[in-house]
């Protein structure tokens, strides 16, 4: 499996010959160069991991590519002519055989009561998970590599490593880290998020915006 990391939350997994990007947002600072894309993944409505018109210049440039999410993000799609396929929670399907299962509903809750909105994560090829924004969801099977929220109004750190620890993944990269300076994500987030992870025999592999690792 590989995986590159264009900016925030926005990755593309490639598995099995499959290409999956997930939450092309307002705060990728360009359209990815991605090409023969086979599915984008989207975890909510919030504008950092959903950019209507990125999504639409990239759809452009990759015909024949799924879009994937539920079904509270796929009304605005279908408010701009996108079309879009359905994923319900627990749901399990597949793209281009590899399989792709939906984990969770709700955002995590920024302040009272209620949730925002809706939110689900995806566990890719039963190896890679990426929750969106929540961190109160388990997905059906043991994760080898978890994109992990590093900061965002809704979490705190140390929910961050709970979390991690809590799934036990082999492998743990950043994600949602746009908010922070590049001197915070380069040195900060590995003291404060790495090091107790690792300390729990997780690695922590600090991926930068267009790096790429294999896994």
């Amino acid at each position: 499996m590989k995986i590159t990391k264009f900016a925030h939350s926005c990755l593309l997994v490639e598995v099995d010959g499959a290409k999956v990007l997930t939450d092309l947002g307002s705060w990728n600072p360009e359209v990815p160069d991605v090409s023969d894309l086979d599915a984008i993944l989207i975890t909510h409505e919030h504008q950092d991991h959903f950019d209507i018109e990125k999504l639409k210049t990239l759809l452009s440039q990759n015909e024949g590519t799924k879009v994937i999410t539920h079904a509270a993000v796929g009304e605005k799609l279908q408010e701009a002519g996108i079309e879009y396929q359905a994923i319900e929670p627990g749901e399990r399907i597949e793209v281009a055989r590899v399989s792709v299962e939906s984990c969770g509903s709700d955002h995590a809750i920024i302040y009272g009561s209620t949730s925002p909105c809706r939110n689900t994560g995806y566990l890719i090829a039963d190896k890679f998970y990426i929750p969106g924004d929540a961190l109160h969801d388990t997905p059906s099977k043991q994760v080898e590599i978890l994109a992990l929220p590093t900061g965002g109004p809704w979490m705190k750190v140390s929910e961050a490593i709970d979390y991690a620890k809590l799934l036990k993944p082999k492998v743990v990269i950043p994600i949602h880290d746009a908010m922070y300076t590049e001197e915070v994500k380069s040195s900060s987030i590995p003291r404060w998020i790495g090091a107790p992870i690792e300390a729990e025999g997780i690695k922590f592999v600090n991926m930068g915006n267009g790096s790429s690792e294999e896994f």
